[in-house]
């Protein structure tokens, strides 16, 4: 009997192009308030606001998330180069994807703004407000493959960041990682197959990847 297939996507640097953006949002907040080191930026990728938002005086916080969404609200969220066609593939083979993401629901709407038939494709969504553990506990990733029905070790994650790539593969799912937000020098050893981007990526290239029992 066929194994069935289901794909969890994380979302920023893996379907859409805007880590950059945050790395310049957050910088800039770590250097206004003295939070973090000169990583601080790299260091909370992957991880959710409420997370994020615990090393800033309490006093503060509404201020930011207000600077957050008015910053993501003007935001563009460009493809990663080969996914719009890829996640096309998936509905057209009837192949079940979540995204799980640490991003909340305003931010989500943004994105939905920018690319209505995204939303009319995902199967399913793992916001930061349905998780209890940010990432690199694999809560969100185990929510995601019982949301769309599939077990975890017949799922694909999609990932860029370290605490992303941890949450893959400590969830028991194959994990394929994104080479945009890290090196591929960085990111080695921790995903079980490593791609630029979805330019000539297969969805036989992605069950090649497969873990073995």
């Amino acid at each position: 009997m066929e194994r069935k297939t289901g794909v969890l996507f994380d979302l920023d640097g893996v379907l859409v192009d805007s880590e950059g953006e945050y790395t310049k949002f957050w910088g800039a907040m770590g250097r206004r308030y003295n939070v973090g080191g000169e990583t601080f930026a790299y260091d909370i990728k992957g991880t959710t606001l409420a997370e994020i938002l615990k090393g800033f005086p309490e006093d503060e916080r509404d201020g930011i998330v207000r600077e957050l969404h008015e910053f993501e609200k003007n935001m563009t969220y460009p493809w990663i180069p080969g996914v719009e066609k890829f996640l096309h593939i998936l509905s057209e083979r009837e192949i079940p994807f979540a995204i799980v993401t640490s991003s909340d629901e305003v931010k989500m709407s943004y994105l939905f703004k920018a690319h209505p038939e995204l939303k009319e494709m995902v199967s399913a969504l793992v916001t930061a407000g349905l998780v209890t553990n940010s990432k690199p506990d694999p809560e969100g990733y185990l929510k995601g493959a019982s949301m769309i029905r599939v077990p975890i070790e017949d799922c694909f994650v999609f990932e860029d960041s370290m605490q992303g790539l941890e949450a893959g593969r400590r969830s028991g799912a194959t994990v394929i990682g994104l080479a945009t937000t890290n090196s591929r020098e960085r990111i080695n050893g921790k995903a079980h197959k490593i791609i630029d981007d979805f330019a000539g990526f297969s969805i036989d290239d992605m069950q090649a990847a497969r873990v073995s029992e």
